[in-house]
């Protein structure tokens, strides 16, 4: 199975030990056995690499005294993870959710997590429907 040029892999057959699972395809257990009859040792899937995609926030309203309101009719787990990013990267601002729902509403089928425990936990405070006369202050 050496490989040349612009070779391609041919379906040969592949050891018994490679076809449990241990590779995550068969591209990848063909290239662990060129690897092992190369006498090349490795690690598989032994690093973690953390990296960032930068990505912008623009919220719903930003009212002079500097609250930020973010509006949601629904509230998906890409929403929470935007704004627990958004959050943590910048955690001087005053971010509010306003959710055209009842706080009580379950942020899945199965969760026990209401849209308003979800901001409670993660500091946003949160109101439902109509904004609280005290956030316009």
């Amino acid at each position: 199975m050496t490989l040349k040029g612009s070779q391609t892999l041919t379906s040969k057959r592949v050891p018994m030990g490679y076809r449990r699972g241990r590779y995550r395809s068969l591209l990848e257990t063909h290239i662990a056995k060129q690897l092992e009859d190369a006498g090349v040792t490795y690690e598989y899937e032994n690093l973690t690499l953390a990296y960032v995609v930068e990505h912008k926030y623009k919220p719903d309203f930003v009212l002079p005294n500097g609250v930020i309101i973010e509006v949601k009719g629904w509230f998906t787990s890409e929403d929470r993870g935007k704004m627990l990013r958004v959050k943590k990267d910048h955690p001087d601002l005053d971010i509010r959710m306003l959710f055209g729902g009842s706080l009580n509403t379950k942020i899945s089928k199965t969760s026990k997590t209401t849209y308003g425990s979800w901001c409670e936990k993660h500091g946003f405070p949160c109101a439902s429907r109509i904004l609280p006369e005290s956030w316009l202050k």
